[in-house]
């Protein structure tokens, strides 16, 4: 326990050399964005590729088309084949991946800082020259498509989650999941992914954060020699969809087999920067902090009604979203007493505001989890890509001002306003034998 805290002491003292990071900020003149981090710290260099595209931008009926297309990013262009990208930087050293959200999409490499230029050269190429082979289509499909079975159709659980995100959201494209639904993905072509990835895979329509053992002028100027005459794209379709207001609970309930019931429930909230976020974000660390924190130690460890309880404020998103609640039944537990036993927790902290000191607490582990954060330069860069996602960068520097503002009152009023009976989408999994 002593080493945890001299370590979270150490944590917070070097916070404000970590988040001085400077962030030296380009824009070609196709409407690229490049950020770039130095770090001389290791002879590494990370080169992130951020494109405004996630699954809440896909059109009616082709759920899932934006993470099929990070897929056939690695299926090759004229100049390099089929896993060529991913075999080159595995051959000098490095490692490279992708994932997408709801929000966006980023491709990643980790490479000797002396070799970034590969990163450089294999993303600008395959923004613009992307083959999408029509066998590679429909074999890549087939991974997704079992991908999903294998996630979510086979996982009680997480076929909740999805059923449950289904009913929160009526009007705005968070409806869907990110790997889209079956039907969607079997019906995706060419023609399709090939729409997609003319009007989002764009300069205009990304963003380049570098981070590492480089030095920020030779670097732009690499990045404006391959990227600078990719032209931008038009007809690019904006979501304007917004959730409209919820006035009422609803409930789901899912049959499916497995040993133990399941709950979720979700409550509509607002996302990063709003005022509100900051202390929703504490809130969330109160109640889900750990095993010393008050779901846990309330509903697992004192009344031993679940094996499993916690909540998940999800704030960086584009849009409002969610803050959720789930819980695991203790064996020969009702599922019943378990959903009370979670709202009990919440009107607790409506009606009692919690302590200084358990505030304090929940802020310092917020601090020092985005503090470790950015320990890395791979991290250094994918925080600066995300907030530039949400809007801005230099919003990143405001995150942990404001989060060290939150008092108790703002968490009492923030449950107040937010967790309440009709903005509430409860799912029960019920599970039923073989």
């Amino acid at each position: 326990m002593m080493k945890k805290f001299i370590l979270l002491i150490i944590l917070i003292f070097l916070l404000p050399l970590s988040l001085s990071a400077e962030v030296k900020e380009y824009k070609l003149d196709n409407g690229l964005k490049v950020l770039v981090i130095e770090d001389h710290k290791a002879p590494l260099a990370t080169f992130q590729i951020w494109y405004r595209v996630g699954s809440r931008d896909e059109p009616a009926g082709k759920s899932g088309i934006s993470h099929l297309l990070e897929h056939m990013m690695f299926k090759g262009t004229p100049k390099y084949g089929s896993k060529a990208f991913s075999k080159m930087v595995k051959k000098k050293g490095g490692v490279d991946n992708a994932f997408t959200t709801k929000d966006y999409t980023m491709f990643y490499q980790t490479l000797a800082s002396d070799r970034i230029d590969i990163s450089i050269e294999l993303e600008a190429d395959r923004m613009q020259n992307l083959i999408l082979d029509p066998k590679e289509v429909i074999a890549e499909r087939n991974v997704v498509m079992e991908e999903r079975r294998m996630r979510y159709d086979d996982d009680p659980q997480n076929s909740l989650y999805e059923e449950v995100l289904a009913a929160a959201f009526k009007s705005h494209p968070y409806h869907w999941p990110v790997i889209g639904w079956m039907p969607d993905i079997s019906s995706i072509g060419r023609s399709d992914l090939l729409s997609h990835y003319r009007a989002y895979y764009s300069p205009d329509n990304a963003v380049i954060a570098v981070s590492g053992d480089v030095q920020a002028d030779e670097i732009i100027k690499k990045i404006k020699a391959s990227f600078g005459n990719i032209p931008p794209a038009s007809g690019r379709t904006v979501v304007a969809s917004k959730e409209t207001e919820q006035k009422g609970e609803r409930r789901i309930s899912l049959k499916r087999e497995a040993e133990l019931p399941y709950i979720i429930a979700v409550y509509h909230t607002p996302s990063f920067p709003h005022p509100d976020s900051y202390a929703l974000e504490v809130l969330g660390m109160i109640l889900s902090g750990g095993k010393s924190s008050r779901l846990y130690r309330a509903i697992v460890y004192e009344k031993k009604l679940a094996i499993s309880a916690s909540a998940d404020y999800s704030g960086f998103n584009k849009d409002p979203y969610l803050l959720l609640f789930d819980a695991t039944a203790a064996p020969g537990k009702d599922i019943k007493d378990v959903e009370n036993a979670l709202y009990a927790e919440i009107e607790k902290i409506k009606k009692e505001l919690p302590s200084e000191r358990e505030v304090q607490k929940a802020k310092n582990q917020i601090e020092a989890s985005f503090v470790m954060g950015q320990d890395s330069i791979y991290n250094q860069a994918q925080i600066a890509g995300m907030f530039e996602m949400l809007g801005i960068w230099k919003l990143k520097e405001d995150y942990m001002e404001n989060i060290k503002k939150v008092k108790p009152e703002d968490i009492s009023m923030a449950a107040k306003k937010y967790l309440h009976e009709d903005n509430r989408t409860v799912g029960i999994l019920i599970p039923i034998k073989k």
